[in-house]
């Protein structure tokens, strides 16, 4: 039996990967997280039933500490770490990105350096974004070696970790592999975000501001994924054997490209109710904030990977739940 470590593991995204792997293997997991705002406690993981299983162990902890002898015992040896954890709001770290470099650069190299202490680890994984790469233009959808054009702290912060990865990689020959992910979605994914935040608007009937471009005419988009979508591309890269294992990168992108007043839309459509909106340019007057993110996800394909939930399935899906479920994940 293989054991994994998942940090921030009660958050959004990677209680998706817990229950992910949960359900398509028999691995042990141990879950590091430090239970700030955005992982709504121990919520996320009572919900999907694994709090309580024998086979997940939850320790709460702030990474960008040193890692106590005795969060070292209890979490025990590890075949993988996935390092989810991170600070992530764009707009938090526009306003403040002390905590942000503390979590993402700080908090990594912390967990860097714990993976050297794991004599048998397979891999690990350093969960980055398409943000690294900064705005990109039309026809442009960057690969994965690409250069970094951070536009904001968070983007530059997550950067940093990336790079911190690279260097251990380099220099200590660490299994490491890196993830860029794009926008994400799916259940229990906190109300600030944009999926949630348009469901809210749509069932109370207030309008909902789309950020578009300086002339107002053209919304943004991007290529959103589901998290479990995510989860199934991350494992079948734990599983992926041959090549270099110490040091590559993969871009995990959706199905296709929407922007998202088209994706407020289909929401409405979905709950049954007419969409109220209103295009902002919210780049100028909130800079940091990027029209177009495209990632290309070549690579990634090319080795047999493929979505098992379409776009529209996923939506429909994460919507009919939150609609359901409203009271308690859209507070």
């Amino acid at each position: 039996m293989r054991r994994i470590l998942v940090t921030g593991g009660c958050g959004f995204v990677g209680h998706h990967f817990v229950e992910h792997t949960m359900k398509t293997t028999d691995w042990e997991i141990v879950v590091w997280d430090r239970l700030n705002y955005a992982s709504n406690g121990f919520d996320r993981l009572r919900d999907i039933d694994c709090f309580d299983d024998k086979r997940v162990r939850v320790l709460t902890l702030d990474i960008a500490e040193p890692i106590s002898e005795g969060i070292a015992r209890e979490t025990g040896p590890l075949d993988y770490i996935v390092h989810m954890a991170a600070e992530s709001h764009v707009d938090n770290s526009i306003l403040n990105a002390e905590p942000f470099v503390r979590a993402n650069v700080l908090g990594t190299m912390r967990m860097l350096d714990y993976a050297r202490t794991q004599g048998g680890l397979r891999r690990f994984v350093y969960f980055s974004t398409d943000e690294v790469f900064g705005p990109a233009p039309l026809g442009v959808n960057y690969r994965e070696w690409d250069r970094y054009r951070s536009s904001n702290p968070y983007a530059a912060t997550k950067a940093g970790g990336e790079e911190l990865a690279v260097a251990y990689a380099n220099t200590h020959r660490l299994p490491v592999l890196v993830t860029h992910s794009m926008n994400i979605i799916g259940e229990r994914q906190h109300p600030e975000k944009f999926v949630p935040l348009v469901i809210r608007k749509v069932l109370n009937g207030e309008e909902v501001t789309i950020h578009a471009n300086p002339g107002a005419t053209e919304a943004g988009s991007r290529f959103y994924i589901h998290a479990r979508n995510v989860a199934s591309a991350v494992h079948f890269l734990l599983g992926r054997q041959g090549g270099n294992v110490n040091l590559t990168k993969w871009n995990i992108v959706g199905e296709r490209e929407i922007d998202n007043l088209t994706l407020a839309q289909m929401i409405a459509r979905i709950i049954g109710k007419p969409l109220r909106y209103r295009l902002v340019d919210f780049h100028s007057s909130r800079p940091g904030h990027d029209l177009r993110y495209a990632l290309d996800g070549s690579q990634l394909a090319a080795c047999g990977w493929t979505a098992p939930l379409s776009l529209d399935e996923s939506l429909r899906k994460t919507v009919e739940w939150t609609v359901e479920r409203q009271e308690d994940w859209l507070r």
